[in-house]
């Protein structure tokens, strides 16, 4: 579940080769912070709102399609490929913090799937259920911080080999844009599950 890309990952590597990898575990922390958020609401069962109301699912659902769509359309611009070195204003530590945050934030499926997947580990005869859908969360969490540290570590380091062949940064920006662009369409007319 960890290792399949996503706007996370498109999110904390573009993060982490543009300025850097400390500014990509800054946004990974972020994206952290919304795991945490949406596993702590599964476990007290507020997450059930989503699958109750299909108002609050769908508006969660629009915001990240458009938040995707804006991010496939600054893909597509000229120059605005993450593997070319550009003089861009250094984000502060608190916004790719934020973003990181939004980005997991805005991506329903996350609380659907803990709301889905959570239930089915967990034992009610084995003890308190709220206990064990934390444990549930803090080690899904912990899995996704060790998995995308390194994908951002190495992120960084293979900056300098793709840029090194424009034709990749092209394909690059194209491929991008077009996943960006198709995860938005994808979550604005996916119903809910």
């Amino acid at each position: 579940m960890v290792i399949t890309p996503g706007p996370n990952m498109i999110y904390m590597v573009s993060r982490s080769i543009s300025q850097g990898r400390r500014a990509g575990l800054i946004s990974l922390l972020g994206v952290l912070t919304g795991f945490a958020v949406y596993a702590l609401l599964a476990a007290f069962g507020i997450t059930a709102l989503l699958d109750v109301v299909p108002f609050a699912y769908d508006t969660l659902r629009f915001a990240g399609a458009a938040y995707l769509a804006w991010l496939a359309w600054n893909a597509f611009r000229p120059g605005s490929s993450v593997f070319i070195p550009q003089t861009l204003p250094q984000d502060s530590a608190a916004r790719l913090y934020a973003m990181g945050l939004l980005t997991n934030l805005l991506n329903p499926k996350i609380a659907v799937l803990y709301l889905s997947l959570f239930p089915q580990f967990v034992d009610p005869a084995s003890g308190s259920v709220l206990t064990q859908s934390v444990v549930l969360g803090a080690t899904q969490i912990a899995i996704s911080a060790i998995i995308n540290t390194l994908i951002v570590t190495m992120a960084g380091s293979i900056s300098a080999f793709l840029n090194a062949r424009t034709i990749w940064c092209r394909l690059q920006r194209w491929i991008m844009g077009t996943v960006l662009g198709l995860l938005a369409l994808r979550m604005a007319v996916d119903s809910r599950r």
